[in-house]
């Protein structure tokens, strides 16, 4: 069961653009609420749509993308490590940027939680 207060590592199915305007394929803060789509977006959605939102630090995730959910208090933000082939041997190559968005970084976040 998912906790109000607490931190979590989702996943999401797809890359999505954070308020950052960055790319990501999760997001890292404290869950907020999990809402109904009446109360997300106003609107009660029909059966093709997603009819439920999770509030994690400053952002809301559709509950049709999120993947995996993670209880946890920290990540890691290093970028990520891939493998690459280069004749005939694999290459351990460093990423340009973490696949990781810090949703509580720029969030007024009650620490105490």
């Amino acid at each position: 069961m998912y906790e109000v207060g607490k931190r979590y590592l989702i996943t999401t199915d797809g890359w999505f653009i954070a308020p950052d305007g960055e790319q990501y394929r999760a997001v890292f803060g404290t869950l907020k609420a999990v809402h109904s789509s009446e109360t997300a977006l106003g609107v009660k959605t029909n059966s093709r749509s997603t009819n439920w939102y999770v509030e994690i630090g400053g952002m809301m995730i559709a509950g049709c993308q999120i993947h995996y959910v993670a209880r946890t208090d920290r990540y890691s933000d290093l970028e990520p490590t891939v493998g690459i082939e280069h004749d005939g041997k694999m290459k351990a190559v460093r990423g340009s940027m973490p696949l990781i968005f810090d949703a509580d970084e720029d969030c007024d976040v009650d620490d105490a939680a």
